[in-house]
């Protein structure tokens, strides 16, 4: 690889990483390449973009940003890194069922924000809920005391409707 290529790779390192809400490492060692294939497909549909860089490419652009220590030392053998754009819990859920599945991608470590996790902490992280499921909670929640004010004012009116209705039947009588 020429040095203008390096150069160039590691900005692409930085940009990608100044654009990311979360870095995840992983070990894609005996990975076939049509699943590859089918893993990057499924980052991308998440707003995920997944890369192969040299590792001290990696760790070049890393140690330049700044505040990613913890990652340099998971920099060996064959590293993918996931840049996570807004939804930075579905990495996570797909290294996860990726690994579940096939046995042969292991997660190495991620910064989420500026905060650092490891490999042990993936089934934490995968159990979260995505953006989408909070904001589907907190909707569902603010309709459900809507829906039991207009379940009550129904009741009330359906009442109202009966009493007129008993009382017309008393007076025609």
């Amino acid at each position: 690889m020429k040095k203008q290529e390096k150069v160039e790779s590691v900005a692409e390192i930085r940009n990608l990483v100044d654009s990311a809400s979360a870095l995840f490492l992983v070990d894609y060692h005996g990975i076939k390449v049509a699943d590859v294939n089918q893993l990057r497909r499924d980052f991308r549909k998440e707003g995920t973009t997944y890369k192969v860089f040299k590792n001290t490419l990696l760790k070049r652009a890393l140690q330049e940003k700044g505040g990613y220590d913890k990652l340099l030392d998971k920099l060996t053998g064959m590293t993918g890194i996931a840049f996570a754009g807004e939804n930075f819990v579905a990495p996570a859920k797909i290294i996860k069922k990726y690994f579940d599945d096939k046995k042969n991608l292991s997660f190495k470590g991620c910064y989420i924000d500026s905060t650092f996790y490891g490999e042990e902490q993936l089934n934490v992280l995968a159990s979260m809920p995505t953006k989408e499921e909070i904001m589907a909670s907190i909707i569902g929640s603010i309709q459900n005391p809507a829906t039991g004010i207009v379940g009550a004012i129904n009741a009330v009116m359906r009442d109202i409707v009966s009493c007129v209705d008993q009382i017309s039947k008393k007076e025609a009588a």
